[in-house]
């Protein structure tokens, strides 16, 4: 395991995931983090998911209740065959384990980039850099 594997290993087990899938952690972190970069930020990434019909799945991810679930297909519509082929490539898997990786890792992901319930402003690299940081450092 390389130490970007042990790294998102790591980060993913501080935010609570539980890895049903064989994708691997640290290339689906990469693909959500190409998703939030190719939808001009975290902000355009939330518009195309509520947009495909995950409002309320996404609100639940912002606010400070209980993250809604979503499955794979939900992730394969929201986001086009394009952009899920893309992100299994770079994985090196197929695209139905990269939409239910995903499904998987969005909720935890936005839940965690929005811990006052609104979303963040500013350089979302640098705003997760720090979130990593106190996790896995703390």
């Amino acid at each position: 395991m390389g130490l970007l594997d042990e790294l998102a290993g790591r980060a993913m087990g501080a935010l609570g995931a539980q890895q049903q899938d064989s994708a691997p952690q640290s290339a689906l972190l990469g693909g959500v983090m190409g998703l939030i970069d190719q939808a001009g930020g975290l902000q355009g990434l939330l518009q195309k998911l509520q947009a495909s019909g995950l409002g309320d799945q996404v609100a639940s991810w912002i606010g400070h209740g209980e993250n809604q679930t979503v499955s794979g297909n939900q992730i394969k519509e929201a986001l086009g065959d394009d952009a899920l082929a893309s992100i299994a490539q770079h994985a090196g898997i197929e695209p139905e384990h990269a939409s239910t990786g995903l499904a998987q890792l969005l909720p935890q992901i936005i839940d965690k980039l929005t811990p006052q319930g609104e979303v963040p402003s500013g350089d979302l690299l640098q705003q997760g850099m720090e979130l990593l940081k106190g996790k896995l450092f703390g």
